[in-house]
């Protein structure tokens, strides 16, 4: 018995229990007691100061009317690219998912360029705004219109997702009956899809709750101050000396994020509607003479919010200083080879980002195949644990970046105990709060990998007398290493340019390629930050298109637009 416990499943198990613990459970839970230590009188005096409450309403009302926003233009494309009979409906949905993989401070340096009256794109074309107006996007307005295209494409998955899961037999009846295609989509496909609806808009509520990039570099010049930004404003005024005021608000973020996924499945579970009979391939209406026309809208909108930002953010990239016109003359390639070669701080960025990022990405991958295994496993006991575990890692993405790099800065400010060994101020509490905040991201496509396997595979090797490991290297991992391996780039992309996390974490030594974009463009370096954030567009396309192609291998619903 010992034997089989210290050689299988269960010492495995209970080492997962122990890394849950120590990353899930010890920063959150010291959060938690910082914060409320003395009760919900600390948090009680927060909402007493006018600007945490300023900044709980900008955080609200941003999130609430982006996700609004979202939630309408990602389902129409989602309809129209689910249900018609557009073509291109692959490339369509690819370019569509760019701006969600894109990191949203570099989303927000693309449209300042785009917009602004010192765009060197609209410049070089006549159509910039007089010199010394207001930047449009420098507002209320342009905060919310951001953090809404920037989630759209959340909502357009997990209502692509839906739409392609729906039993269609009630559309055909509807159907044959006479129903028009908008009769059709009023009683019958939306009424199915409001469970999935009700989940998009929370999921892009709380994306929004905790988003730091577009509120920092769009919000901070009209004075809209969100509580991420709040919380990094303080820290950086005034150091770890106000960690216990941090960790109130990061508190208090915490709690509506989670309220907010709760709130969520409750009203799922309310709206809920029971199906019968399986998947089956979507609808196709015809859209006849209007096809031409609905395809004309989407390269529009696409030319729109993918292409003309990112055209802007080269054209400033490639100008010897922000403000001057892309000409022939102009031109030069001056800031990415400061970037690339001379700049110290940017080659150390790429390199900690790499370092970190690819760190992050190869422990998920395997941690995330280990966890999944136990949740789909027979013993109920086993899955039970890995069920537990699944929900903490989706509970901690739930949770807003800088929440969790509040958590982290608790946990590790002091050496740890019996091994007198510090990692603040380290890429390795980077890395521990990647491995937090991004788990879960891998284990959605492993844990779809694994609950397509046949369970009979894995029997007959243990009644052969394989071993756990045996059985793990010579049939699971093979099977599972193409989701895995999506999962892993999955992670990769969202930590390489990430900036959310980092922030608070990161100092002189430890940068990333998302702080010192971000700091390039908060200290007037724009043009700079223009050609590191390029260079991280054309990083996170090539990627993309590495998943795409490791995805034609992997089960369906791997990787996200090949569902």
């Amino acid at each position: 018995m010992l034997r089989r416990f210290l050689g299988g499943e269960y010492l495995m198990l209970a080492a997962l229990i122990l890394f849950a613990l120590f990353l899930f459970v010890l920063p959150m839970g010291l959060l938690g007691r910082v914060a409320l230590g003395d009760g919900l009188a600390p948090i009680g005096e927060a909402l007493q100061s006018r600007s945490v409450l300023l900044a709980l309403w900008n955080s609200l009302e941003s999130a609430a009317l982006s996700s609004l926003l979202a939630l309408v233009a990602g389902t129409l494309a989602a309809l129209i690219l689910g249900l018609t009979d557009v073509r291109a409906k692959g490339l369509f949905t690819f370019l569509l998912l760019i701006p969600m993989m894109i990191p949203p401070h570099v989303t927000a340096i693309a449209w300042i360029q785009a917009l602004g009256p010192s765009s060197a794109l609209l410049q070089s074309v006549g159509l910039a705004p007089e010199i010394g107006s207001t930047h449009p996007l420098y507002s209320r307005q342009g905060v919310i219109l951001l953090l809404g295209l920037q989630h759209a494409p959340l909502v357009f998955l997990v209502v692509l997702a839906a739409l392609r899961s729906l039993p269609r037999e009630m559309a055909d009846a509807a159907r044959v009956a006479g129903a028009r295609p908008w009769r059709l989509m009023v009683r019958i496909i939306l009424p199915l899809l409001l469970p999935s609806l009700i989940a998009a808009f929370a999921l892009a509520f709380v994306s929004a709750l905790g988003n730091f990039g577009i509120p920092a570099l769009l919000g901070i010049p009209a004075r809209y101050t969100t509580l991420p930004v709040l919380i990094w404003q303080r820290l950086a005024s005034f150091g770890p000396s106000v960690l216990t005021d941090m960790a109130v608000i990061a508190s208090l973020v915490a709690v509506i994020a989670v309220l907010a996924v709760l709130l969520q499945m409750w009203l799922s579970s309310r709206q809920r509607n029971a199906l019968i009979g399986p998947p089956q391939p979507s609808l196709d209406i015809r859209l006849g003479r209007a096809r031409p026309l609905v395809e004309g809208g989407l390269i529009m909108v696409l030319v729109a919010v993918l292409v003309l930002p990112i055209t802007a953010l080269f054209a400033t990239a490639l100008v010897p200083t922000y403000g001057v016109p892309l000409t022939a003359e102009t031109i030069t390639l001056s800031n990415f080879y400061e970037i690339l070669f001379r700049q110290a701080v940017t080659a150390r960025a790429f390199l900690n980002s790499t370092i970190v990022a690819g760190s992050a990405a190869a422990i998920i991958a395997v941690l995330a195949t280990l966890v999944a295994r136990f949740m789909t496993v027979p013993q109920r006991s086993m899955r039970r644990v890995g069920t537990g575990l699944t929900t903490l890692a989706e509970m901690t993405y739930a949770i807003p970046g800088l929440v969790i790099s509040v958590a982290f800065i608790l946990a590790f400010i002091r050496p740890i105990p019996l091994l007198n060994i510090s990692i603040y101020n380290t890429l390795t509490i980077i890395l521990l709060a990647y491995l937090c905040a991004f788990f879960s991201i891998a284990l959605k496509p492993v844990s779809s990998a694994y609950l397509q396997l046949d369970p009979a595979l894995d029997e007959a090797a243990r009644v052969a007398g394989a071993s756990f490991g045996r059985r793990l290297r010579r049939i699971t991992l093979p099977l599972i290493a193409p989701a895995a391996a999506s999962g892993g780039i999955l992670v990769f992309l969202t930590a390489y340019n990430e900036v959310t996390v980092s922030a608070l974490l990161w100092s002189s030594g430890t940068e990333t390629i998302g702080t010192t974009i971000f700091n390039y463009e908060d200290g007037g370096y724009t043009t700079l930050a223009s050609a590191m954030a390029a260079v991280t567009v054309i990083a996170t396309v090539m990627l993309m298109l590495l998943l795409d192609w490791l995805g034609r291998r992997a089960p369906p619903g791997v990787v996200p637009w090949r569902i």
